[in-house]
This record gives C-alpha cells, sequence and structure tokens, in this order.
C-alpha cells in the first residue's frame, strides 16, 4: 500500500511511538484520526500538526481504550461520522515488570484487555471496509518480546506473543484482498512507555545501548516495511541478529537462560 493520501487512525497517539508515527505521516495522509487518553497532548500535537501541514485533516478523540465501554462509542462515533480509515495503526498498549506472583490483579487485566481485546475489536470493525474497497493496511505495534517467555514480564510478554500470531495469521486470511498486515516488534526504546510500565522501588532497565533503536528509526523503518508489504519488522541491527538467534534456540535452552537471569528487584 502506498501511503500517500492515506487516511490514517493511530491510536496512543499522544506519545511514544504513537505521536512519531502522526508527525511522520501528516505530510503525506490526507487525513488523520488521532486517538488518546490524554486529551491535551491531542490537542498539541493536533495543532503543531496542522501547522505544519495546513491541508491535513486531524480529527482526536480522548478515550479510554482499555475501557471496553469507551471503545464501543468510539467504533459507533467512527461509523455515525462515516471517517474512512485505510491504514489502522494499533499502537496503544500497555507494560508491566516485576514477579507475577506480585503484580497487580487489575493492571494484568488492563493490560490483557487494552494489549489484546481492544487491537482485535478495532481491527474487526475496520476489516470489512478495507476488504470492500481493496484498500488498506493495518500496522499492529507487538514487541520483540513476544518471541519469547520473559520472566518478569510475563504478562506482557504473552500478550505481544498473541499481537504478532493474530498480525500474521490475519495477513494469511487477506491474500489477495488488497489489504495488508505487518507487525511491528521493537526492542528497547527509550520513551514514556518504561516509567508508565515500572513498578514503584524498581528502575526500568532497557537493556545495552547497542540494542537500543530510535522513536524516529523504529516509525522510519515500520513504514518502510508497509510499503513494501512485508510481514513483520524488528528495528535495528542488533536486535535482527539477537531475535534470529533466540528464535532458533531449542526450548530447553531458552528455559535456562531464563533461569539464570537476574531478578532484579533493586530501589531506585
Amino acid at each position: 500500500m502506498k501511503l500517500d493520501d492515506c487516511n490514517a487512525l493511530i491510536t496512543g497517539a499522544s506519545a511514544g511511538i504513537g505521536r512519531e508515527f502522526a508527525r511522520q505521516l501528516a505530510g503525506r495522509a490526507r487525513s488523520m484520526i488521532l486517538v488518546a487518553r490524554r486529551h491535551e497532548r491531542l490537542i498539541e500535537l493536533a495543532d503543531q500538526l496542522q501547522r505544519e501541514h495546513p491541508k491535513l485533516l486531524v480529527h482526536i478523540r480522548k478515550v479510554d481504550l482499555g475501557d471496553l465501554g469507551q471503545l464501543q462509542t468510539f467504533l459507533e462515533w467512527l461509523d455515525r461520522e462515516k471517517l474512512e480509515v485505510d491504514l489502522l495503526i494499533n499502537n496503544a498498549g500497555l507494560g508491566d515488570s516485576g514477579p507475577f506472583a506480585e503484580s497487580d490483579p487489575d493492571r494484568n487485566k488492563e493490560m490483557t484487555v487494552l494489549n489484546v481485546a481492544t487491537l482485535t475489536l478495532v481491527t474487526r470493525h475496520l476489516l470489512r471496509r478495507m476488504i470492500a474497497q481493496h484498500r488498506g493496511a493495518i500496522l499492529n505495534v507487538s514487541s520483540s518480546a513476544g518471541f519469547l517467555p520473559i520472566p518478569g514480564s510475563a504478562v506482557y510478554a504473552a500478550t505481544k506473543a498473541y499481537v504478532t500470531s493474530f498480525s500474521e495469521a490475519l495477513r494469511a486470511e487477506l491474500r489477495g484482498t488488497g489489504v495488508s498486515v505487518c507487525a511491528l516488534c521493537p526492542g528497547p526504546v527509550v520513551t514514556e512507555f518504561q516509567q508508565i510500565a515500572k513498578r514503584e522501588g524498581v528502575q526500568p532497565d532497557i537493556g545495552p545501548k547497542f540494542i537500543v533503536v530510535t522513536v524516529e528509526q523504529i516509525v522510519r523503518d515500520a513504514l518502510a516495511a508497509l510499503e513494501a508489504d512485508r510481514p513483520l519488522v524488528i528495528p535495528g541491527f542488533a536486535m535482527k541478529l539477537l531475535m534470529l538467534l533466540a528464535r532458533l534456540m531449542p526450548m530447553p535452552i531458552l528455559r535456562w537462560v531464563a533461569r539464570m537471569s537476574p531478578r532484579k528487584r533493586g530501589v531506585v
């Protein structure tokens, strides 16, 4: 799919990767629907984009996508306004770090709803219209954590494994329809995500610097992958290599590595 003159819907657009998607698409898209919980940030972003790109049409919606009632209201609004969407970027997500036995049950529920249920429901709602128009692209923001069971991020990694598997299966189903699907699986990246995901008294660890990729590079690689109709993108050479090795390792070795990994609980 060519992204020029696309009509994009970006979830989790107020910060981080979602915000950068909006910024890099602004010079190419015809219209955007930006969705997030933080209304003030959405207003600020929309104002900036329209100053820089006066022809761009921007809609903003304050929605807590982890609340299925608010999600349903948002989907009904989309139908009522008859807004065209031919590029869906499912970016909204929530993380957590720390032992599962000490996790907050409410946060686990919210993470599962947002990372799995919301992504699935939004995709299903928009997909049939894309198929009918023989044009569309869906970019699901997964994570390299989804390739492996990650001690200390058990629920998060499992939800991202769902996103990657769902994307691959959906892509196969949609072959020949004019609708493409791509899973974006970044490794460590410095955004507000780590601060939100960390628990009180625990310092977030994003890993060695050589595997960290900038938000700008992640988004550039993802958009290039969409236009090249690639099924999956892992930004950064080091992460590509590490994930290739990890996926080739037998599960017994991965279990041994997981047992040997340090359990980090230190106070900031």
